[in-house]
């Protein structure tokens, strides 16, 4: 049987290649590691060649349709769970719009949106060991504290 090691990197369509660059880099952190000049930019958030591609459409493209099969949003892991706390903080200084907050069991996530729509989630991720004991551990959800 086939089975993959992990996810390797997405590929998001964008507007605007140069408004999403600097989202990407400047708030999110992300170090760019290539690009296509003009056409598609290469990101990562560790030592990968990319987890990351942006596609530049152009700026009469259509958004994302919450009513559409297709992606609902992909996440970046942090180490601890106050980085979530500092990240929501960040996210609001710099005007990002965010779309909520929750404790899965799991993990722990933040939700936001870049600047064509497209929704990301910053997650903690909880030990195994910590994971709910009662029933399914995906299914319970609580309010982050912070996230107002």
């Amino acid at each position: 049987m086939f089975k993959p090691k992990k996810l390797a990197h997405i590929v998001l369509r964008v507007r605007d290649l140069e408004r999403s660059k600097a989202f990407y880099t400047e708030v999110l952190g992300l170090g760019q590691t290539g690009e296509i000049p003009g056409f598609m930019a290469f990101f990562s958030a560790g030592e990968d060649s990319h987890d990351l591609a942006l596609m530049r459409l152009g700026p009469d493209a259509p958004g994302p349709d919450p009513q559409r099969v297709g992606l609902y949003h992909f996440a970046y892991a942090v180490e601890r769970p106050e980085d979530l706390e500092r990240a929501y903080h960040h996210l609001r200084e710099k005007g990002v719009p965010i779309v909520g907050g929750a404790d899965h069991g799991v993990s722990m996530g933040i939700y936001f949106r870049d600047p064509d729509g497209n929704e990301i989630e910053l997650t903690y991720d909880r030990p195994r060991e910590e994971w709910p004991k009662d029933g399914n551990p995906f299914g319970g959800t609580r309010p982050l504290e912070f996230v107002r």
